[in-house]
């Protein structure tokens, strides 16, 4: 029984990074007021670089993105599949600045600053 292991795994290789990532990384930057040269100055890349990272026309290599992120202060993080609605809406909820309130609580308590609970 002689397997060819190779014919089985099917190489994927992105041609840039999806929009949704590349559009985050600029905000990131955006929001620190770094331009794309000071950036790069902290990853040690030349500004060109930055530009083509930020448009999709390179695609970084993982240690590159992960230096990207992390001088951004954020992270790459595997989430499970079924955990990404819920990381999603934390993110989202974050980015907006909402106020810091129980996962637990209901629209209606949420909406309700001020009234006495009663504690368990």
């Amino acid at each position: 029984m002689n397997i060819n292991i190779k014919r089985h795994i099917k190489l994927a290789r992105f041609n840039k990074l999806p929009e949704a990532m590349l559009r985050a990384l600029k905000a990131a930057r955006l929001k620190r007021g770094w331009s794309q040269a000071e950036l790069g100055q902290r990853v040690g890349l030349p500004q060109m670089h930055i530009s083509g990272i930020e448009t999709g026309k390179i695609v970084p290599r993982f240690d590159t993105l992960l230096d990207f992120v992390r001088v951004l202060d954020y992270d790459l993080l595997m989430i499970p599949r079924s955990l990404v609605p819920a990381v999603q809406s934390l993110v989202r909820d974050h980015d907006r600045g909402d106020e810091e309130r129980p996962l637990y609580a209901s629209d209606e308590e949420s909406e309700e600053q001020g009234s006495s609970h009663d504690e368990v």
